[in-house]
């Protein structure tokens, strides 16, 4: 099975949530969409669902055009953030309920024994939601979806309300519940964590658009923009003007190096560049590397590392460092990056040269 886009649009009083757009999805694979808020993220997943119908364009299933057919005809089903379960049913009926209301009698109890044992809610059937951990309920609200035996699962942002270790658990069981599906699962998130986490397909998403599609490690890894980089960024993505010239490289905060790394085949001329907050370091003194003096504005310590947000000239840049540094607000600090690991964008934000590897 498969679901196509075929050049959908999308408009809400006149503004556009959903520019034109075209994707095919392919069963027993995870599509991740990656995008801010207002991204176009949910648009684009009540279109796929049928919940809403596209301006333009039309949605396929294995080629045959399913745009006006309702919602309750499609083999769709969808998790939302909040938790939605009954909260006077038991788990148990919960997860059956949505066979009960479409009259499949047949197989209820293994069907749902069945979903209960791959999530893990074989001890709760008998509880009621309110006797649940936040964690269960969303399990619940997911076993309800699966139990339907849907070819397409949309989820969007289900994790975001539940607490860190909670997500954390359910990201990591959340790949062998889509592989043991055999479903088309789409889902959307605002974290680049999660989405390398969750691995799949990532479709990157700006303002309405799909800006990058495929395997999830490559887009983090060959951003085809300077704002796929971005989107695919957390901390945000540390950024500097440069400018090669004769054989050095200018930047934009003032310093100057040989033109080594990534520079050494480019042409001379301007170039935005962009790196990662792990990428950037305390200076080592190592002759490859470039230095800048930067101001220590803040330094957030979580344990096993520290984030130290910086100042160079105007700009403002976030470094991950190991382990617990104790950098005061308005400490110097000579930081480094290596010019192997940068991304380097010509002015229209087209990336021309990358890391080999990560």
């Amino acid at each position: 099975m498969s679901v196509t886009l075929d050049h959908v649009t999308r408009f809400v009083s006149g503004v556009p949530y959903l520019h034109k757009t075209s994707l095919t999805l392919d069963r027993g694979t995870l599509n991740v969409l990656l995008g801010p808020t207002l991204a176009g993220k949910t648009s684009l997943m009540r279109l796929l669902a049928g919940l809403d119908r596209p301006d333009t364009g039309r949605v396929l299933v294995d080629d045959k055009d399913v745009t006006g057919i309702d919602v309750r005809k499609r083999s769709v089903a969808m998790v939302y953030q909040q938790f939605i379960n009954y909260p006077s049913l038991t788990v148990y009926e919960n997860i059956a309920s949505p066979l009960r209301v479409a009259g499949k009698h047949r197989d209820i109890d293994a069907r749902v024994q069945s979903v209960a044992k791959l999530l893990g809610l074989e001890p709760y059937l008998d509880r009621t939601p309110l006797q649940l951990s936040g964690g269960q309920q969303q399990r619940t609200a997911i076993a309800r979806a699966l139990v339907k035996g849907a070819d397409l699962v949309l989820l969007d942002e289900p994790l975001a309300n539940l607490d860190y270790k909670l997500r954390e658990e359910l990201r990591a069981e959340l790949p062998r519940i889509f592989e043991a599906s055999g479903a088309i699962f789409v889902y959307a998130t605002t974290e680049p964590t999660e989405a390398l986490l969750l691995g799949g397909r990532t479709i990157c998403m700006w303002e309405g658009e799909i800006l990058q599609t495929g395997d999830t490690a490559s887009v983090y890894r060959h951003p085809q923009s300077l704002r796929v980089a971005e989107v695919f960024s957390d901390p945000p993505l540390n950024r500097v003007g440069v400018e090669k010239k004769d054989g050095s490289i200018h930047y934009a905060s003032g310093e100057r190096a040989p033109a080594n790394g990534l520079y050494r085949d480019l042409a001379d001329g301007g170039y935005e560049v962009g790196f990662r907050a792990h990428q950037l370091a305390a200076a080592s003194g190592k002759n490859e590397r470039h230095s800048f003096a930067t101001t220590v504005l803040l330094t957030e310590i979580t344990g096993s590392e520290s984030f130290v947000h910086l100042k160079c000239d105007g700009f403002n840049w976030v470094a991950v460092m190991p382990g617990v540094v104790e950098y005061a607000p308005g400490d110097r600090l000579d930081a480094e990056i290596d010019p192997a690991d940068l991304y380097v964008f010509d002015p229209s934000g087209r990336l021309v040269a990358a890391p080999a590897t990560m």
